[in-house]
């Protein structure tokens, strides 16, 4: 059978720049192994599949996986997905609610002379654990000096992740992933993907950033959404509302921008906005065998 497919790259205002997302928009009948599989056939970051909703007055129900597992939320997928709703006219520019593993998430897709945007927007704190890697460790799993390193946290909104503050770019743009000291030292812990970054962590700051995501089969992802809601809702717990734009992919040639917000009101974390661009890229029709389709002719 025939499932029709659109490509869009995400975080960026042009085509082969920001995250590449393949988005099936009409999913129904896949199993779960049929969407593991053609994930990993398209071989981007993250896949999603479209289904009708649960609730009538949300848009649709979406399913998100990468190459290793499938994941109750992600940035890229949320954004990519709600813009190619919209671009692909299944949904009217403005207010879009996706159903996704941690509850409906509402995306404002925006449509101007021709470019498309969406920002999600989340209404709780993010997770935190009881314990965080050291300094030392951190250094030694991005293959840096300890002295490099300013800070680690670690903070989740439905993705874990360890962040590392380091002295500068030229620090980020060093780190490389040493596989087997972070097999040993984060792969099991609570945050095991790792997103290093640079900047200023106050209003109107700008950070620079990669992410490593090897558990999930992304040894490198050009731009992290979940990660971006993650930190600038630690950063806003600690000093209040603030913006933050997140350079991520540059080093990969696939540069990426995301805007961030996070309101603080007495005290409370209110709510997390993540966004940018998004353009399409292709569309077209995948072949899926029989047997990954529920009540396929042959399975009759």
């Amino acid at each position: 059978m025939r499932y029709d497919f659109m490509i869009v790259d995400v975080f960026t205002d042009v085509a082969f720049g920001g995250n590449q997302l393949a988005v099936l928009t009409n999913a129904r009948g896949l199993t779960s192994e049929a969407m593991q599989t053609i994930t990993r056939e398209f071989d981007f970051p993250e896949t999603t599949f479209v289904l009708p909703p649960d609730n009538p007055d949300h848009a649709r129900r979406v399913r998100i996986f990468t190459p290793g597992r499938e994941l109750p939320f992600a940035g890229h997928p949320t954004v990519g997905t709600a813009c190619a709703l919209v671009m692909s006219g299944a949904c009217a520019a403005g207010d879009v609610v996706l159903e996704e593993g941690v509850g409906p998430v509402p995306v404002e897709v925006a449509h101007d002379r021709g470019k498309f945007s969406g920002r999600f927007r989340l209404e709780q704190a993010p997770e935190v654990p009881d314990r965080v890697p050291s300094k030392a460790d951190m250094a030694a799993i991005l293959s840096l000096q300890p002295e490099e390193v300013v800070d680690v946290f670690c903070a989740g909104m439905g993705v874990n992740f360890t962040f590392v503050q380091v002295g500068d770019r030229a620090a980020v743009d060093r780190s490389e992933l040493n596989l087997p000291v972070w097999k040993a030292r984060l792969s099991e812990e609570w945050g095991p993907q790792v997103h290093v970054f640079a900047g200023d962590l106050s209003d109107g700051g700008e950070v620079y950033a990669r992410m490593y995501g090897v558990k999930f089969g992304i040894p490198e992802d050009p731009a992290t959404g979940s990660a971006a809601a993650a930190l600038i809702g630690a950063a806003a717990q600690r000093s209040g509302s603030l913006n933050l734009d997140i350079h991520q992919g540059v080093k990969m040639g696939r540069p990426s921008l995301i805007r961030t917000s996070a309101a603080v009101n007495d005290g409370q974390l209110k709510s997390i906005q993540v966004g940018g661009g998004c353009v399409f890229v292709a569309q077209g029709q995948i072949e899926v065998p029989a047997h990954f389709v529920e009540g396929a002719p042959d399975q009759a």
